[in-house]
Parts: C-alpha cells; sequence; structure tokens
C-alpha cells in the first residue's frame, strides 16, 4: 500500500469541502468528518444513469448490494448479504435524513419505496450510525437526498434500452414572492429480459418552503408506487450459464404491488440565548401485496404500514463546542396477513397462515458534541437511548398450524443505549487521520417476533448489537483528486434467527474486519481515474449443529454470501470538451452459498461502457452498454432446500437517451 507521505507529494492543494449532512444535524464537511460516508454525487448520477440503485451504490467502498428481479434488492454494508429479518433491520434507509418506515415495520427491499431516480446526492454511512440514527443503523445508513429549494436548474430526461426499458424523468422550480417550490416526476417501464416480468414504477417529489417571520419551513411530499411482475430463482448448479435457462420464468404468477407515501413539515429557527431549534412533524402510509415464490406454495403477503411521528432537536456552538440534543418521536400501526390458496403440501397447509396487527411505539432521546480541541484536533462523542414498545394483536386463533405459529395477544418491549466516540486529526492542511468507536443495535422486527414457526420462542430475544472500532486516512485536492483508506473491526452479539433444525438461535455471534479504499485521481487533463475496492472477512463466532450437514455452523469459518473483495474501477476520457466516456470494471469475488462453507459461487468480472455528448445549448446525448463482454454470471447465488439457486444476471444491454437543462 502507498504511505501518506507519497500520496500527500502526489495529490495537491485542498479544494472546497463537500457538505454531508447523515452524520452531524445541519450537515458537516466530509473531508472533517470523524467517520467515512460515501457520496454519489447529482453528475455522477447523472452520468450513470442506473437501471436499479445497485449500479450506483456498488461505486461505494463496503457496500454490495445484490440485484433481486425487477426493483428488488438484498443489502450489504460492511457485512454479508443479509436477508430476513436481519435484512431488513440491519440497515437504516432514509429521504433526506428520514427514515422510510418505522424501525420494527422495515423492508428487506427498502430502496424501491425511495424516490431514488430523482436523487440530487446519495450518502452512505458506513458502520454503526451516529447518535442521530437509531434502531437499524446497525451496519449502516443509505441516505437518499433530493433536490434541494435553493438549489438550480431544471431538466427533462428520457431514454430507452434493450428489454423494452423506457425512462423519463423532470424537475420543475418554482418562485413566487420569496417562496420556493419544486416538483420531481419519474417514471420507469420495462418489459423485462425474463420471461414474463414487466415492471412499471412512478416517483413523484413535491417541495415548497419559505419564511415566517424568524423561522424558517419546507414541506415536502415523496411518493412511489411500483407494479412488477416477478421472476423466481432459477435452480441447479451454474444455472447462470446457460442463457436460455436463464430467461425462464418458473412463477410467472409471482408479483409485487406496492406504494408508499411520505410527507413531513420542518420548521427551524433560533432562540435569543444562541440555540437553533428544529421540529420536523411527518407522516407515512405504505402498502404492499405480493406472492411469496420463493416457497413452494406461493402464499399472498398483504402488509400496511402507517406512522406518525417527530424529529426534533437543539443546536448550539459554544466557543470551540458545538452540542446537540435531540428528542425523537415515532407512532406506528402495522398490520400483516398471509394466505395460500393451494392444496396443503407437506407443512405448507392451505389457508390463512398469519393475520395479525402491531401497534409500535418508539422514543429516543439522544446527545451529541463536537469538540474543537486544537486548530488540528476534533473530537466527537455522543449518547443515544431508545425504547421501543410493541402491542401484538392476533387475528386467529392462537395455536400451531402446519409449519407456522400463531402467538397469543402480547406486549413486547425492548431498551437500547447506543454511544461513540470519535477523533479528527488534520496532519496538514491537505490529509486528515480519522477513527471512531461506536455501538450500533436494533430492536427485533416485528415480523421475527410475530411471524413464527412451531419451535421457536421469543422469551430470550434481546436487540442486536454491534461494537465496531475503525481507523482512516484521508487526503483531497482541489483539482478534484481524492484518496481515502479506512479500516474497521466488528463483533455483532445476540444474533436471532431460525436454524436448519427450526430451532431459535438467540444468542449468535459473528465478527467482520476489513479495508475499504476509495481513490479518485485525475490522470490528466483528459485522462481520470476512479476506484473503489473493499476486502472483508466475515466469520461465525460460535457453533452450531443441526442436522442438515450443509448448514452447520462453525466457529470461524465464513459467513455465506460474503465475498472477500469488492472493486469498482472506472477510467474516464474526455479527448474533446462536450465529449465524456467511461469504461468500468466490476469484480464480485467467489463467496460461500452456504453456512457449512460447502456450496460456493464463483464470483464475476464484468465491464461496463457510458459515454456522452454535451451541447452547448444544454442538450445531452448519453448511451450506455451493460456486460459490454457479454458475460453469465449470477446478480445472487444461494444455497437451500438442498439447491442451488440464482437471480440470473442479464446479458448485454443497450440504453440510449437524451437530457434538456434549462
Amino acid at each position: 500500500m502507498l504511505s501518506a507521505m507519497m500520496f500527500a507529494a502526489l495529490l495537491s492543494e485542498t479544494g472546497p469541502d463537500t457538505i454531508v449532512v447523515t452524520a452531524e444535524r445541519g450537515g458537516e464537511a466530509r473531508d472533517a468528518a470523524v467517520l467515512p460516508v460515501g457520496l454519489l454525487g447529482e453528475e455522477e448520477i447523472a452520468s450513470v444513469g442506473a437501471q436499479h440503485p445497485a449500479e450506483l451504490l456498488n461505486r461505494i467502498a463496503g457496500v454490495n448490494i445484490h440485484r433481486g428481479n425487477g426493483a428488488e434488492h438484498l443489502t450489504a454494508i460492511r457485512s454479508p448479504v443479509l436477508v430476513g429479518g436481519a435484512g431488513a433491520g440491519s440497515f437504516l434507509y432514509l429521504e433526506d435524513s428520514l427514515p422510510l418506515r418505522a424501525a420494527g415495520f422495515a423492508n428487506v427491499n427498502g430502496l424501491f419505496e425511495s424516490a431514488n431516480g430523482l436523487a440530487s446526492s446519495i450518502e452512505v454511512l458506513r458502520g454503526p450510525g451516529s447518535a442521530l440514527h437509531g434502531s437499524n443503523a446497525l451496519h449502516g445508513a443509505i441516505n437518499i437526498r433530493l433536490p434541494q429549494l435553493d438549489g438550480e436548474g431544471q431538466f427533462v430526461e428520457a431514454g430507452a434500452g434493450s428489454f423494452g426499458r423506457y425512462r423519463g424523468r423532470t424537475l420543475q422550480r418554482f418562485n413566487s414572492a420569496g417562496n420556493r417550490a419544486l416538483i420531481g416526476l419519474a417514471g420507469q417501464h420495462e418489459d423485462g429480459w425474463r420471461d414474463e416480468a414487466g415492471l412499471d414504477r412512478v416517483e413523484l417529489i413535491a417541495r415548497t418552503g419559505g419564511q415566517m417571520g424568524q423561522i424558517d419551513w419546507q414541506f415536502t411530499l415523496s411518493g412511489v408506487s411500483l407494479n412488477q411482475e416477478t421472476a423466481g430463482f432459477i435452480f441447479g448448479q451454474n444455472a447462470y450459464e446457460d442463457e436460455a435457462a436463464s430467461r425462464v420464468n418458473g412463477d410467472p404468477e409471482a408479483y409485487r404491488d406496492a406504494y408508499a407515501v411520505r410527507a413531513d413539515l420542518q420548521l427551524s429557527g433560533a432562540f435569543q440565548n444562541g440555540w437553533e431549534w428544529n421540529l420536523r412533524p411527518y407522516l407515512r402510509d405504505q402498502d404492499m401485496d405480493f406472492l411469496m415464490h420463493f416457497f413452494p406454495t406461493e402464499p399472498l403477503e398483504e402488509s400496511r404500514h402507517s406512522s406518525f411521528g417527530l424529529q426534533s432537536y437543539l443546536n448550539r456552538d459554544v466557543g470551540n463546542w458545538r452540542v446537540t440534543l435531540g428528542l425523537d418521536l415515532d407512532r406506528s400501526n402495522g398490520e400483516l396477513s398471509e394466505f395460500q390458496s393451494q392444496p396443503t403440501r407437506f407443512s405448507f397447509v392451505q389457508g390463512e397462515h398469519y393475520d395479525y396487527s402491531v401497534d409500535a411505539s418508539v422514543i429516543a432521546l439522544y446527545g451529541q458534541t463536537r469538540w474543537q480541541v486544537t486548530d488540528q484536533l476534533d473530537l466527537q462523542a455522543g449518547l443515544r437511548y431508545e425504547r421501543t414498545e410493541y402491542d401484538y394483536d392476533n387475528k386467529l386463533a392462537a395455536n400451531s398450524v402446519g409449519r407456522y405459529l400463531r402467538l397469543a395477544d402480547r406486549d413486547d418491549d425492548f431498551e437500547t443505549l447506543t454511544p461513540h466516540f470519535g477523533f479528527n486529526y488534520g496532519i496538514n492542511d491537505r490529509a486528515a487521520l480519522f477513527g471512531r468507536v461506536a455501538r450500533g443495535a436494533r430492536a427485533p422486527q416485528t415480523a421475527e417476533l410475530y411471524r413464527l414457526q412451531p419451535g421457536q420462542d421469543i422469551s430470550q430475544i434481546e436487540p442486536e448489537t454491534l461494537d465496531s472500532a475503525e481507523l482512516g486516512y484521508r487526503v483531497s485536492t482541489v483539482s478534484g483528486a481524492r484518496f481515502e483508506v479506512t479500516g474497521f473491526i466488528m463483533r455483532k452479539e445476540n444474533v436471532f434467527f431460525r436454524d436448519a433444525d427450526g430451532v431459535n438461535v438467540t444468542d449468535g455471534k459473528t465478527d467482520h474486519h476489513g479495508i475499504e479504499v476509495e481513490w479518485s485521481q485525475p490522470l490528466s487533463d483528459a485522462l481520470s481515474f476512479d476506484l473503489a475496492a473493499t476486502w472483508a472477512e466475515h466469520t461465525y463466532a460460535f457453533d452450531r449443529n443441526v442436522g442438515n450437514a450443509s448448514e452447520v455452523i462453525t466457529n470461524g469459518d465464513r459467513v455465506d454470501t460474503a465475498p472477500d473483495w469488492l472493486v469498482s474501477a472506472r477510467l474516464n476520457w474526455t479527448p474533446i470538451d462536450p465529449v465524456w466516456i467511461s469504461a468500468e470494471w466490476v469484480h464480485v469475488a467467489e463467496y460461500f452459498t452456504n453456512a457449512a462453507n460447502t456450496r460456493r459461487y464463483d464470483g464475476h468480472d464484468l465491464l461496463n461502457l457510458r459515454a456522452r455528448y454535451a451541447f452547448e445549448n444544454g442538450v445531452t446525448l448519453f448511451g450506455a452498454v451493460r456486460n459490454l463482454l457479454d458475460e453469465r454470471y449470477a446478480e445472487r447465488a444461494d444455497f437451500a432446500f438442498g439447491n442451488d439457486r440464482y437471480f440470473p444476471g442479464e446479458p448485454r444491454a443497450v440504453s440510449l437517451g437524451v437530457r434538456v437543462e434549462y
């Protein structure tokens, strides 16, 4: 690895700081942060023209988004790719720092409920959240930042591509009598490259704001609608290598229909004693129906979730100190039912499986402070207390039917305390060391507590905790060069899951350590290079012997679906001023697909090509060739129910579009 001194010599003068908002209320300079925040800016988002948010997010070190069918996905941030309750509850999905869902009702496919197609930037916090973040910011957080009222520029964009893809989006701004407003609309249609796997998705945002005396106000409405025909797994060892077999959809009747709507009003001002205040009441409503194609009898799940709540905090600068005190409140109601219309097969019985509702309340108190000890050294510390209460109402008989256990009505509550401490030390005006120790935690998901199978017992379940330590170095320049390397080590405890014998495990442990590198470097006036690379190991720290030999857990073995290496590298060329061409290499190393480490996926390497031509009148033509070499690969590989199974990756795909800015 090149030394800090060599990079300091290679890179020149420090430029203006980029402001990020995910880790501190009110924002902070990215190069002064005590933790690494991955950032995708507006220009990069427009240049990629992503068909799925995984295309963008996998450009950030430490991130591995597995693309499912259509809009679906599974997430990894400094972690294996997690599924089920862990997949839903280990990552916090935000839109302008507001959680997309209440903590106990998280969606494992959380990104498709965000207006990511209209994002002005995307921030990824790697590792446990700060005191500002509550349950679910365990391994990290993804913050979709919508266009701001004080921004500039309007646009209309349209594109088309392989497999019946059509995309369009627009952003319009208005200014009247000192009040500003904007409206954004995005639409996406796909016929699908696999049989009977189409998609229609619409996003809408509306925002307005101004001043009322000494109070700044901003109202935001955002919503997403999804109608998707879903293609399921293909089965058989290396089945993804057969393109004809990959196109077959064995679950042609599967679908997912969903909508999500959010509204919030942000009020801010200042008291005469120097305290700044911010109040943000909000409303949420989500509804989703989907056919569970990954089960043999394809039951129908119907769920809904609505919330109202408040984010509030006080900020004050006192000498070399900045103090933040906050109170978060959330009140939610969620309902879930599962019904099987097919005849009984094995323990998958025909009829009603679950039908319940949960009233949930969350109250959180937090404090965070930043102390500029010297011109070079900043220290940050924070602490968050959070209490979660669930009131569960079972609408069916309290009994076991086949593989389904319905508990009697009950109340449950959980408390978490999550501290963190970090520093940023400026070596000079171009480079800094930073580090942090932190604890993340998550209360159990409602589905983990009340969507049970016989043999499961929730009496011993405790919130999962993750203790993390990290140390990093960064340097950046006015010319656009930036280098950052971070090493981390983490231990997760109270891991809750159902083992292969159907028995609850409430005391699982896993270890995680790795190194992340992000580097952007101009090579000449015409060439630049970008790299995001991750090396990490994720291992079990306990033993679990089960009857199925392929799912035996051994202390020290790798957690499944956790490649050692992830690389995204881009070479960008501007031969003449209006032309931009970018070649991207994506590398995913091999990984195990079962707990016993006896099955594996060999990994893959992909080459993508993107280009644009910008006319002087604000018109830009752009295009992309994804999977240029037409590789056969898997977006996701898994081993379950005795079978290798895959979501196959798309063959070569071409897209073209036009953008008009004014």
